[in-house]
């Protein structure tokens, strides 16, 4: 670069710019830094429905990998697929046990479904653990005693590590 220069001055040619490579090197330094500093490396991916308000949080824990389980005011859903239809945010009495009103029918079949097929990959596959985690999005607005129901229900289908998503406050 610097004969280059010392050429041109030779042959007084006159040059539109000469590239300054010291301070190129530093702007890029800077910015791969930041994005380094920037970068999430967390594969999760959490997005609430449209019409689903999510409660506020001041927590920084990285969202972990589990069971998708949407509680919102008009159903409550496993993968984006609706399991139990609510009324208002409600049960209806004709999804729960008669002998346990606790527990929700529909809602323990599915995720019972989903447990085993995560029991059978885990036979085939050794590197893949079944660990019973669900990812909770509930909504604000509903009764504590609904997700309580939906709690005592996905443990005993064997989901009893629960981890709620909340919007950060920041």
């Amino acid at each position: 670069m610097r004969r280059a220069v010392e050429k041109m001055k030779r042959d007084n040619k006159k040059a539109a710019f000469i590239l300054q490579l010291t301070a190129m090197v530093d702007m890029f330094t800077i910015i791969i830094v930041f994005l380094l500093k920037s970068y999430s490396t967390s594969a999760v991916n959490i997005t609430p429905n449209e019409d689903l308000k999510l409660p506020q949080s001041t927590s920084v824990k990285d969202p972990v990998e589990g069971l998708k389980l949407i509680v919102s005011l008009d159903g409550i859903y496993i993968d984006d697929k609706k399991v139990v239809s609510l009324e208002e945010g409600n049960i209806k009495a004709s999804s729960l046990d008669a002998n346990d009103s606790e527990f929700i029918t529909e809602l323990f079949k599915e995720l019972d479904k989903h447990a085993e097929k995560s029991k059978k990959i885990e036979e085939i596959n050794t590197e893949f653990k079944f660990k019973g985690e669900v990812v909770m999005q509930a909504d604000s607005r509903l009764d504590y005693g609904v997700l309580k129901k939906v709690m005592y229900t996905s443990s005993m289908a064997g989901y009893s590590a629960m981890k709620f998503a909340t919007i950060s406050m920041e």
